[in-house]
């Protein structure tokens, strides 16, 4: 063999024994979002017009006369108002102490908490009880907290059933 092909043999040898006897990398620990400060991003005028939108149409919602909650499209527009409120609130809680840190989930637990979302939760309460929802009528997320929200409720009512 000449030297050229002992060098190589050798280079190859010592780039193997490196590999295999390395210590193995460990994985990097996922690290909690820090944020930058802020508890919110740039377009958070127009979120906090939405809240007020998806309260509006929450209340809407449970408004509606008892009887014409059941069937229909008085049905639909029932469930879809309770639906699209609860989904936003609980994307949002999810969504900003992942994206601004404990500032973001600080703010975010405010805009959540008037007096108003804790009407809409009563009513909720209140309709769950009656038996005129279920955490099962509703998608996207929003089934977990409406369950959240009625879970230490007692069904009271036939409401839908009969």
């Amino acid at each position: 063999m000449n030297k050229l092909a002992l060098i190589l043999c050798a280079i190859v040898v010592w780039q193997i024994g490196v590999w295999v006897l390395a210590p193995a990398r460990q994985p990097e620990a996922p690290k909690a979002p820090q944020g930058d400060g802020r508890a919110y991003g740039p377009n958070e005028k127009y979120l906090v017009e939405g809240r007020d939108k998806q309260r509006q149409s929450a209340i809407n919602a449970l408004d509606m006369p008892w009887g014409s909650r059941c069937s229909g499209d008085d049905r639909k527009q029932f469930i879809s108002g309770l639906n699209e409120y609860y989904y936003h609130r609980n994307n949002q809680t999810k969504a900003y102490p992942e994206n601004f840190g404990k500032a973001g989930a600080d703010y975010i637990t405010a805009q959540w908490s008037t007096a108003d979302d804790r009407r809409i939760d009563r009513l909720t309460q209140d309709a769950y009880a009656r038996g005129y929802l279920k955490p099962s009528d509703f998608r996207g997320g929003a089934e977990k907290l409406v369950a959240t929200v009625v879970k230490n409720e007692r069904i009271t009512g036939k409401g839908c059933q009969g």
